[in-house]
């Protein structure tokens, strides 16, 4: 060993030495360096955990020496100036980690797309604007002809059919059971031919007297014009028989249980759902849908699956039927409306209007529809709910040109809106949906490229942010949108402790419905809704595009919805477009009627509230004329038989009601005698 070598092996020893005296003397710095030490530590195991195998080891400890503090020298300097590096790099990793994780800082392209969508909105509630909207419809397959998924039953209709499967002429001998028939039950001496002779001249014997005692009650020999009679009803089969005769020892009540036979009938098949069973029957539909199509359908009833299949076969439609659909209807129909928002007063006013149009046909249904939340009212046209009246009170509904206005006005009755005033109601929904919304993940709100949009281009839009409500978001708003809504009533409540004293009706709900509220999440509706939407023939899914300026004002919107399933075999896709322009409001053809039904100049609605108490009113007074008259006194009394003997029996004539019903009365007996010898 060279004596360089040792002078510095001494060196390093004493430098260590010194320092581990001058750490004695001074605990921050001790402190301070345990701290580095572990932090070094800790960064250097979790970059070798992240690193990995390394191609290359020489530059892996090349790069790791240079981030860390060598501490086998005493250069203060240099010390001082690997300490900065190590800060600057706990820095740069801490700023990267924040960029990847904390949007709300560092907002990613969904975060963004969000936030102005949000803003877009809050400003466009706030805001008074006009609307103008049109949807369209189109059928098309539920499944893709060109997919994998062609020719494939969904899970709900594959259980359907194999629980409803019945090969044709297979017996099942579940529905006949040798136990349910016992010869001993079955007497033929219970059947004597002249038994059943005594039964048909006694059958005979008391329908001639049964007769007899009606002409007696038709005669009204004890004067009082009310009588009722009653004669006992006996049944009679075609061969004169009593229903009564039937009821014999052998096949007595206690043989026959109804409840038996429609406990076999309903569940006999319940006992078959086995895994098995399942299965097998399963295999047989499979096999039969896979038979050659010239086979005629008259051999296919082999595997026939009964009432519920012929149903779902009509409820599914063809191709050629959804091309019908589109070419016939659809392509032909449209939905329009036009609005009006005014979120100070808290109004909206609509027309909406369900239009087909065809070269050679044209029809239109127009409804004006006004909601004022101030004053707890809602306006409509008469001619939307005057036919429902009409099947009511057909009797008192006005005409079309009997109405002096063309709207009706109903408001709230009192005792509702002062527990629960519409305005706050209003104000806690529209609160609720921003908040919900709000809440939603960035990943459900996406930029959209706007470059080959038509409808962008036509508004006019900067930038466009689509929004997928599935089944599992539209489940989380309504959730959220609940829980919000009830802690904004909860605060009114809360807040008016006067008005809502314990006790009251609306604090005792809002407080049931808070503990409700405790034992769910709102995600768990979504789940619940994509359980219903897996097993059921719905959707839930729907798709927005919202298209804004560069101020982020919004300026239109773009709405599909799909709706349809296996069962039905096809989808109907509804498409929505809105515009928010005061330029498309003023030029269409609905808004002149708008103008008309709730503009300055338009006429005063009808009070719909004062014309209902009429009607109640009036239907009193009715009720209590008809009570007055049956509470008339002596009104029996002043019916006389002698006045009407009088005025209908004719002596002169030979006329007279004694003698007539004496004659019915031995008609009747000659008749049932003669019936008697017959037989």
């Amino acid at each position: 060993m060279s004596s360089n070598h040792i002078n510095n092996h001494n060196r390093q020893r004493y430098s260590e030495m010194t320092s581990h005296h001058s750490s004695i003397n001074n605990n921050d710095h001790v402190y301070q360096v345990g701290k580095l030490t572990s932090i070094a530590l800790l960064v250097g195991t979790t970059s070798l955990a992240l690193l990995g195998c390394q191609s290359s080891p020489a530059v892996s400890s090349t790069a790791a020496s240079k981030s860390m503090i060598d501490f086998s020298t005493a250069d203060s300097a240099q010390s001082q100036a690997q300490g900065r590096a190590f800060n600057a790099s706990l820095t740069a990793k801490s700023e990267r980690y924040q960029q990847l994780f904390y949007q709300e800082k560092y907002p990613n392209t969904d975060n963004q797309a969000k936030s102005h969508l949000l803003a877009a909105i809050r400003q466009h509630l706030a805001t008074e604007h006009v609307s103008v909207a049109q949807a369209n419809y189109q059928a098309v397959p539920f499944i893709d002809p060109d997919s994998i998924d062609a020719g494939s039953s969904s899970l709900l209709r594959t259980i359907i059919e194999a629980y409803a499967y019945k090969p044709d002429g297979d017996y099942d001998e579940s529905d006949y059971d040798e136990s349910d028939y016992d010869e001993s039950d079955y007497d033929e001496s219970d059947y004597d031919e002249s038994d059943y002779e005594d039964r048909q001249t006694e059958a005979m014997a008391e329908l001639a007297a049964v007769s007899a005692e009606s002409k007696k009650c038709n005669d009204n020999e004890d004067d009082d014009a009310y009588e009722v009679c009653v004669v006992e009803d006996v049944n009679y089969d075609e061969n004169g028989y009593s229903r009564s005769d039937y009821q014999s020892e052998s096949y007595g009540e206690g043989n026959y249980d109804t409840d038996d036979y429609e406990s076999d009938s309903a569940f006999s098949k319940l006992s078959k759902l086995n895994p098995k069973s399942m299965i097998e029957q399963y295999e047989a539909i499979q096999t039969a849908k896979q038979q050659p199509e010239d086979v005629e359908q008259g051999s296919q009833s082999a595997t026939s699956t009964g009432v519920i299949g012929q149903m779902l076969s009509m409820f599914h439609r063809t191709p050629e039927q959804i091309a019908a659909s589109n070419a016939y209807q659809y392509q032909n129909l449209t939905f329009n409306s036009v609005s009006q928002y005014r979120p100070k007063q808290r109004q909206l006013q609509s027309v909406y209007s369900y239009d087909y149009v065809t070269p050679t046909i044209a029809s239109s249904i127009q409804i004006p529809l006004a909601f004022d939340f101030n004053h707890s009212k809602v306006t409509v046209d008469p001619s939307a709910i005057m036919p429902i009246v009409a099947l009511v009170n057909p009797e008192n509904t006005p005409l079309p040109n009997q109405m002096t206005s063309h709207t009706v006005s109903f408001g709230l009755p009192e005792s509702i809106t002062a527990q629960l005033p519409p305005a706050v109601l209003y104000d806690a929904a529209i609160a609720a949906i921003q908040s919900s919304m709000a809440e939603l993940a960035p990943e459900h709100f996406s930029a959209v490229d706007i470059r080959s949009d038509a409808f962008a281009k036509e508004v006019g839009a900067s930038r466009a942010v689509k929004v997928y409500f599935g089944s599992k978001q539209s489940g989380e708003m309504i959730g959220k949108t609940l829980k919000y809504m009830t802690k904004s009533l909860q605060d009114y409540v809360d807040a008016n402790p006067q008005k809502y004293p314990d006790g009251a009706m609306l604090k005792t709900a809002l407080a049931k419905v808070q503990l409700y509220n405790k034992g769910y999440q709102s995600a768990d509706v979504g789940s619940l809704l994509q359980l219903i939407e897996a097993i059921g023939p719905i959707s839930f899914n729907q798709i927005n595009y919202y298209y804004l300026d560069s101020a982020d004002r919004l300026l239109a919107k773009q709405q599909r919805v799909n709706i349809g399933g296996d069962l039905m075999g096809s989808t109907t896709s509804v498409l929505n477009q809105v515009r928010y322009d005061k330029s498309s409001f003023s030029k269409h053809a609905l808004t002149p009627l708008l103008t008309e039904s709730f503009g300055a100049n338009a006429k005063a609605a009808i009070d719909g509230n004062a014309w209902m108490a009429e009607q109640r009113q009036q239907k009193d007074r009715l009720q209590t004329a008809r009570d007055a008259r049956y509470d008339y006194s002596g009104s029996s009394d002043d019916y006389n038989d002698d006045d009407y003997s009088s005025d209908y029996a004719d002596g002169d004539s030979g006329y007279e009601a004694a003698e007539y019903d004496t004659d019915i009365e031995d008609d009747a007996a000659d008749d049932a005698d003669n019936r008697v010898d017959d037989q």
